[in-house]
């Protein structure tokens, strides 16, 4: 749980629309920020949170990773912001 914690923080301090952790080559936890328009979008905050396998964007990320013979768990959170 606490990989979550960390996770969760770094989205919402970073205003950042992904966060993800990777545990080790079969295993992510990834925090997505749902937006929404409107009225009331500014006073909530959602969160999608996906703890199990990379998708192929990841897997990709994950060969560079240890081609470059980084260890796991990385410790990085890596951050995706939305595009303007």
């Amino acid at each position: 749980m606490n990989y979550v914690k960390k996770i969760i923080e770094a989205l919402l301090k970073s205003q950042a629309s992904v966060a993800t952790k990777f545990i080790s080559d079969k295993l992510i936890f990834r925090a997505s920020r749902i937006t929404h328009k409107g009225k009331f979008a500014k006073n909530r905050v959602e969160i999608l949170l996906i703890i199990g396998k990379p998708n192929f964007a990841e897997r990709e990320f994950i060969k560079k990773l240890k081609k470059a013979g980084e260890p796991f768990p990385v410790k990085k959170i890596q951050l995706k912001f939305p595009k303007k």
